[in-house]
C-alpha cells in the first residue's frame, strides 16, 4: 500500500514538473529589461496608463529612493535603464559612466522654483544677505545660480546652503533658511499646506529635461527592447497629460503625497515625451556650459557624446 502511494506521488510530482516546464522555459527564453525606478516614477506611469500591457519582454523593476543610487546601479551594469533629471545624468556621464541618454520627457520649467514664506521678500534682490537652500549639483543649485546671474546678483551676496530635499524641507519650514530652490510636487505641497509662494520659477532659467538613460551594453544587446519601451514611455505621458486626476489619484496612493498637490503639480508640469534630436543637444550644451560656470561640473562636457540619437522616431542611420 505504501509503495503504491509513493508511486502515485512520484507520478503526480512528475506531472507537475512536466506542466511547469513550459512556463520555466518561457521565462528563460523571454528577454528581460532591468529598470531602475523611483516611487511615483516610470513604473507607475506605465502601469497607471496601461502602457505596460502585452509586453513582449519581462521588466525586472528595482526601487531606489533617489537618482544618485539609481545611477550608481546603472553605472555598475546592474540595470539596463533608468530615468532621472538632466544634470544628475550629465554629472554621472561626465565621470566616465558607460551610459547614454536614449529618450527624454520635458516637464515645464515652471515646475521648478525658488520658494519663500516671508512677505517682505518680494523679488530676488530681496534675497541679498539671505540663506537659500538647494541640492548641490542638481536642479536647485543650477536654478539658484541661473536666477542670480539673470538679476545681476553675485553668488557671494547670498548664502547658499546645499541640502538634499528632505533636509531642505525641514530647514525651510523652520525658518533656518529664507528660500528654497526646489521642484514639483514639493512646490505644490508647500504652497497649498505651508503658505509658501514661488518667488521665481524656472522658465527661461533651467533646461528641465528628464532623461531615459541606458547602459551601453543594453544599447548594444537589447536595442529593440529599448525602442519598444520608449514608445510605451511616450504613450504613458500622452495618457498622463490628459488624465491628470486619475494619474494624481494613482500616485497619491503610492507615494502618500496629497492628491490635490499632485494634481496641481501635474497641471503645471504638463510633462510630455519629446524628441531627442540635434536641437535638444544644442540647447542642453548651453546648460552644460553654464553648469561649469556655476560649479556643478568640473569641466566642459560634450553633450553630443552623452546621447544616442538613433532611437528618435523616424531616425535612420
Amino acid at each position: 500500500m505504501a509503495n503504491g502511494l509513493i508511486a502515485r506521488r512520484t507520478l503526480a510530482a512528475g506531472a507537475v514538473t512536466l506542466l511547469a516546464a513550459p512556463a520555466v522555459l518561457h521565462a528563460q527564453s523571454t528577454p528581460v529589461l532591468r529598470i531602475g525606478n523611483q516611487k511615483g516614477g516610470l513604473r507607475s506611469l506605465l502601469e497607471a496608463s496601461g502602457a505596460a500591457k502585452d509586453l513582449p519582454y519581462r521588466i525586472e523593476w528595482s526601487e531606489f529612493p533617489a537618482a544618485a543610487p539609481l545611477l550608481e546601479a546603472l553605472n555598475a551594469g546592474a540595470l539596463d535603464l533608468g530615468y532621472q533629471g538632466d544634470l544628475a545624468f550629465l554629472t554621472v556621464f561626465a565621470s566616465g559612466a558607460p551610459l547614454r541618454g536614449i529618450g527624454v520627457a520635458r516637464p515645464s520649467p515652471a515646475g521648478q522654483g525658488i520658494l519663500v514664506r516671508d512677505a517682505a521678500i518680494r523679488s530676488l534682490a530681496d534675497l541679498r544677505g539671505k540663506r537659500i537652500a538647494g541640492n548641490r549639483g542638481g536642479w536647485g543649485h543650477y536654478l539658484i545660480r541661473s536666477a542670480l546671474k539673470r538679476e545681476g546678483i553675485r553668488p557671494e551676496e547670498v548664502t547658499i546652503n546645499f541640502l538634499p530635499p528632505t533636509d531642505a524641507l525641514l530647514a525651510f519650514r523652520s525658518g533656518a533658511v529664507d528660500a528654497w530652490a526646489i521642484w514639483e510636487p514639493y512646490i505644490s505641497v508647500e504652497v497649498q499646506q505651508f503658505q509658501a509662494r514661488t518667488l521665481v520659477d524656472g522658465r527661461g532659467l533651467t533646461p528641465s529635461i528628464m532623461f531615459v538613460s541606458a547602459h551601453e551594453a543594453a544599447i548594444r544587446d537589447k536595442r529593440p527592447l529599448l525602442a519598444d519601451f520608449l514608445r510605451r514611455f511616450a504613450a504613458g505621458w500622452d495618457w498622463a497629460r490628459t488624465h491628470i486626476p486619475d494619474y494624481a489619484r494613482y500616485n497619491s496612493a503610492l507615494t502618500r503625497i496629497p492628491e490635490p498637490a499632485l494634481r496641481r503639480a501635474y497641471e503645471i508640469e504638463a510633462t510630455a515625451a519629446a524628441p531627442l534630436d540635434e536641437a535638444l543637444v544644442r540647447e542642453f550644451q548651453v546648460a552644460a556650459d553654464n553648469a561649469v560656470e556655476f560649479g556643478l561640473l568640473q569641466r566642459r562636457v560634450d553633450v553630443a557624446r552623452s546621447v544616442d540619437l538613433g532611437f528618435a522616431p523616424g531616425h535612420h542611420g
